[in-house]
């Protein structure tokens, strides 16, 4: 089974975990405080920073207002701020433009499979 990891949410420019990943993660133990935690982690070379990924609060609360509008609380917003995208020490190579762009566009086509989940959760430490 593939699992699609966000969904999007054009209106907000933004993204809310898709529950039934959110329940398999958690069902798998590699939810912390947020079920893509982990995820990060691999987006970024492997190495904690990546838990910080979406630490994007200020840009939540831009869209506090409008995401109850929807019925959605803010925090449950993840929000693709190209500057976390880039860390300076080799470029940046592109735009921000570019990869708010490329990152919005791998977030929503994120699918992951149960037997990665599976083989994550196995060697979860």
């Amino acid at each position: 089974m593939q699992y699609q990891v966000f969904n999007y949410i054009q209106e907000l420019d933004a993204f809310l975990v898709n529950p039934l990943f959110s329940d398999r993660a958690t069902e798998l133990g590699l939810s912390e405080w947020s079920p893509v935690v982990f995820l990060g982690r691999l987006f970024t070379l492997d190495n904690d920073f990546g838990e910080h990924w979406f630490d994007n609060w200020d840009e939540r609360e831009e869209r506090s207002e409008e995401a109850k509008r929807y019925g959605i609380n803010d925090h449950d917003l993840f929000i693709v701020n190209p500057e976390r995208f880039q860390d300076g020490r080799d470029g940046p190579c592109h735009s921000s433009d570019a990869r708010k762009a490329f990152w919005t566009d791998v977030l929503k086509s994120f699918r992951i499979s149960d037997d990665t989940l599976i083989q994550i959760s196995k060697e979860k430490t």
